[in-house]
């Protein structure tokens, strides 16, 4: 008697293990969680500027102040708190982001006769670097986005004396109607949207004191 139940037990346990694969089987199999991509390109709107030189200008080196010079969103939770969202990432790098912007920007304002990227093999006459310091989310008491930019101004000078026309440095901090990434992302916009229209009063002052170029 005792070796029947025994045996039915293991027929039981047979059969529940069978019925347990089949039901694996037949769940629906869940996707991969995938990273969220997004982008930030300020689009300049309104009239350009009578120009005011047939000069052109090229974009130097773009670089940016770590740990935000990675593709993760960084939110800032603490002081000396900052944590990077793996799972929510910029479609490119921030220094590149910014890079393109400007060259766009300076383009569509028309202060220089053309603003030309980095990889242009054109000999520049002036150069503008560019130094990403800050760009982040701030949840610490309401959340904001937090962008900082500093912009170099320079003539190209063989004699290596003072290159700098121009030295200036913003920081914008934009409300963000809830916590998501797209609204982060949407704030950055605006805070970089924000920084261009006061540099373009500050780089069209500078195109029209401009030390000459070379050999003239």
């Amino acid at each position: 008697m005792r070796i029947q139940t025994m045996k039915n037990f293991a027929k039981l346990a047979a059969v529940g293990l069978i019925m347990t694969a089949l039901s694996a089987c037949s769940l629906p199999k869940r996707p991969a969680l995938e990273a969220a991509s997004w982008m930030v390109a300020p689009e300049r709107t309104g009239a350009p500027y009578k120009p005011r030189t047939d000069l052109w200008l090229k974009m130097g080196p773009v670089t940016t102040t770590p740990p935000f010079d990675g593709k993760s969103l960084i939110y800032r939770l603490g002081d000396q708190r900052y944590e990077k969202d793996f799972y929510n990432i910029y479609s490119a790098l921030p220094n590149e982001m910014v890079g393109n912007a400007t060259r766009q920007w300076m383009n569509s304002a028309q202060i220089f006769s053309m603003t030309v990227g980095q990889g242009n093999g054109f000999f520049p006459y002036y150069i503008l670097q560019i130094s990403v310091e800050e760009f982040y989310g701030d949840y610490r008491v309401r959340p904001e986005a937090v962008v900082s930019v500093e912009f170099f101004l320079t003539a190209t000078d063989p004699q290596k004396r003072n290159p700098v026309i121009g030295k200036n440095r913003y920081t914008k901090r934009i409300a963000l109607k809830d916590n998501t990434p797209q609204a982060l992302a949407l704030g950055q916009q605006e805070a970089l949207a924000q920084i261009l229209k006061e540099y373009e009063l500050v780089l069209y002052k500078y195109a029209g004191n401009l030390p000459p170029p070379l050999g003239q």
